[in-house]
């Protein structure tokens, strides 16, 4: 058996056993490329069996798992001694011998086991079922727990992929990436909608989104982006919304209008699932997930169409209406699957009076706006567009929208000198998962959810 934790020598993945023979820690991912080696692994008890002479232990760490067997009880004294229940940290010494029909292929044998963090409770879910079998509530009341869960994991991981992969084409293309306040002194958007704060005896809000700043930043680097938290005060308790979400956020200069915009978005997209295909299949088959293509061109539609559309196909007058309800974005997503075969379509030229004030008009249809938004699968995913660049323009929108001109103060200086055409858009991270894993809740691809009621964990 190792010594106690105490006499090891831990650098990075550096452990001397006692029989002086340096082991270097390995991935368990990594298993089945030392066959016939002697290595050790480091993880979490994922689940043991006991079957009379021989015992199966599956370890798991931070990329995947392992199985170990043990094939007598010394070899499992450390465990009995400190009566060692699932999730306790160990690490785990053997021989890797090839076993086709042991999970990956491969298995440890002669086992030398150390215990570094023994557990005896047992865990508020099943970690080592493949499905969590608890309803939404209790798994988010113990996330802390529950995020270590093989799939739970999986949909966290490709949520770094997306950040990873976003980072990457837009930094290639030139782009700055900034980070901006999150504590401001004005709405956005509009008054509503915003968590106020007593900012020392001043009014502030949390950000609604980076709009204002990424706006301005392309004045300074006329190509930036922000990966980062926002926050809607929004009174939804839907299985699309919550509170708090991560927001990728685009704004460039010089473009011709929301088209040149949308040809952006689609390469972005194209790039992230890429990735993921690439980098994250893994992650991928623990979800048994296939991504899907993206267009060389994504079919778009005109709203005006989009309504006309949805009152011949489906015999439901929408038309007149301000925007899209998710019922009218279903019904789109399924004509675009059925007419093109694609995941996603562009909605442009939304009306003026449902979005901001900063939305370029349309200067053929100044009722309609140079905007759009992508449905993912029939569901809203980005919102974007070509925004208004000259201060005059400005002072007007704000005039007809009826907003004081002092809270916008500071923001309508870069544009009293001199800001290029420019646009973007924003994806909602979270629920880019939800629709790529076909979770039912977006609370289940969020790490750590806030919405109505909850605030912890």
């Amino acid at each position: 058996m190792f010594r106690p934790s105490s006499s090891k020598k831990d650098e990075g993945f550096l452990f001397c056993s006692e029989r002086n023979v340096a082991l270097k820690r390995i991935r368990t991912i990594d298993v089945a490329s030392h066959p016939g080696e002697r290595i050790r692994i480091a993880g979490w008890l994922h689940s043991l069996r006991q079957m009379g002479g021989i015992n199966f232990l599956v370890i798991r760490d931070g990329w995947g798992t392992v199985q170990a067997v043990a094939e007598n009880e010394t070899e499992l004294a450390s465990l009995l001694e400190h009566e060692c229940g699932l999730e306790s940290v160990l690490s785990v010494e053997g021989l890797v011998v090839a076993m086709p029909q042991a999970p990956g292929g491969v298995e440890l044998h002669d086992l030398q086991i150390e215990v570094i963090t023994p557990v005896t409770d047992i865990p508020p879910v099943s970690l080592n079922k493949r499905k969590i079998t608890a309803n939404i509530s209790t798994l988010l009341d113990h996330a802390v727990v529950t995020n270590r869960h093989l799939e739970r994991r999986a949909t966290l991981r490709l949520s770094a992929g997306v950040m990873s992969a976003f980072r990457s084409i837009l930094t290639a293309r030139d782009f700055t990436e900034i980070q901006t306040p999150k504590i401001v002194a004005s709405a956005t958007e509009s008054g509503a909608n915003v968590f106020k704060l007593d900012y020392f005896g001043r009014d502030a809000y949390l950000a609604q989104s980076p709009q204002f700043y990424k706006q301005i930043m392309v004045g300074v680097f006329e190509r930036v982006f922000e990966v980062g938290p926002v926050f809607r005060a929004e009174p939804h308790d839907t299985t699309r919304h919550i509170n708090e979400y991560v927001s990728l956020d685009v704004e460039f200069g010089f473009i011709e209008n929301h088209f040149t915009v949308m040809t952006l978005l689609r390469d972005v997209i194209a790039h992230i699932l890429e990735t993921l295909n690439e980098q994250y299949a893994s992650e991928l088959k623990t979800l048994h997930l296939q991504v899907p293509d993206v267009p060389a061109i994504i079919p778009h539609i005109h709203f005006s169409e989009a309504q006309e559309l949805i009152f011949n196909l489906y015999a439901t007058d929408v038309r007149g209406e301000p925007d899209l309800s998710p019922q009218d974005e279903r019904w789109l997503g399924e004509w675009a699957r059925q007419e093109y075969g694609s995941d996603f379509l562009f909605v442009t030229g939304y009306p003026m009076r449902k979005r901001p004030f900063y939305t370029h008009p349309d200067p053929a249809r100044p009722e309609f706006s140079n905007s759009f938004d992508l449905l993912f699968r029939g569901t809203e995913l980005v919102t974007g567009g070509q925004r208004l660049h000259l201060y005059q323009d400005y002072l007007a929108a704000l005039e007809a929208a009826r907003l004081p001109l002092e809270p916008f103060e500071t923001y309508l200086e870069a544009f009293r000198y001199g800001m290029p055409p420019h646009g973007g858009f924003a994806i909602g991270l979270e629920r880019l998962l939800m629709q790529l894993t076909g979770a039912p809740n977006i609370r289940l691809t969020t790490l750590f959810p806030r919405d109505l009621t909850r605030l912890t964990p």
